[in-house]
């Protein structure tokens, strides 16, 4: 039988239960997340015997206990985040202050917050306005396990998006993805990071209308080095106690 190396990641009070952050384990190959949970529940008897993770992903890809492992593969396991993560979409104005007082806390001494807003050109052409379309019901639910994923990497609790679908002018905000966090080095690096996820992972497309027809755009974050949007500028702001 052959076998397929993996390796487990385990944060916070999923961490604690078992012992350990990590572990790598041999599974028989075609091997899924499941066959890696059952596995890791054997090696680690402490984890709870109704053990499920609340959010799985493998090689940085949400996945489920089906999802198919291969050789090298590192599934991380992450539960539920303390503060809380609050996503929704809009088909109006986004009021960026709304969104940041979402996660001011006593505790955190930096509130960053990001806005995408519309540009009036893409490589030269002129945009007269965009539209974006989502599945709405999935999209809410991958924009929190991208928040959910970005609280445990960078150890922040308090996170908070809005993004825009429908009809949007030139200079309109599309996206307000707010952080806070009692420093503010972890609220830039988990806003960035959670901006470049939505784009790459969340169901909403883009449509960019020009003079002479209009174009879906792909994953934004290939249109430009760097990640931003071809059709957005992007303003990030900080606030943080004197």
């Amino acid at each position: 039988m052959r076998l397929m190396r993996t390796r487990i990641r385990l944060f916070a009070f999923y961490r604690e239960q078992a012992g350990r952050d990590r572990l790598e384990m041999s599974l028989p190959e075609g091997a899924t997340v499941g066959h890696a949970i059952r596995q890791l529940m054997a090696e680690c008897p402490s984890l709870p015997r109704d053990f499920r993770p609340h959010l799985i992903a493998v090689n940085e890809e949400f996945a489920n206990p089906d999802y198919p492992l291969h050789d090298g593969d590192e599934v991380a396991m992450y539960p539920p985040v303390s503060g809380g993560v609050d996503v929704g979409l809009v088909e109006g104005t986004i009021d960026t202050s709304a969104v940041a007082a979402l996660v001011h806390r006593p505790s955190n001494g930096a509130v960053v917050t990001f806005e995408g807003v519309t540009r009036n050109e893409t490589n030269g052409a002129t945009v007269l306005h965009l539209e974006y379309e989502a599945h709405r019901s999935m999209a809410e639910k991958v924009l929190a396990q991208v928040l959910e994923e970005t609280a445990h990497r960078f150890g922040v609790q308090d996170l908070a998006v809005r993004h825009r679908i429908g009809h949007l002018e030139i200079g309109e905000v599309s996206l307000v993805v707010a952080v806070g966090s009692p420093h503010r080095q972890e609220a830039f690096q988990a806003a960035l990071y959670a901006v470049d996820r939505i784009k790459q992972v969340v169901p909403i497309w883009k449509k960019e209308f020009f003079e002479d027809g209009s174009v879906w755009v792909g994953l934004a974050c290939e249109d430009e080095p760097g990640g931003t949007a071809a059709a957005e500028h992007v303003h990030l702001s900080v606030t943080a106690p004197q």
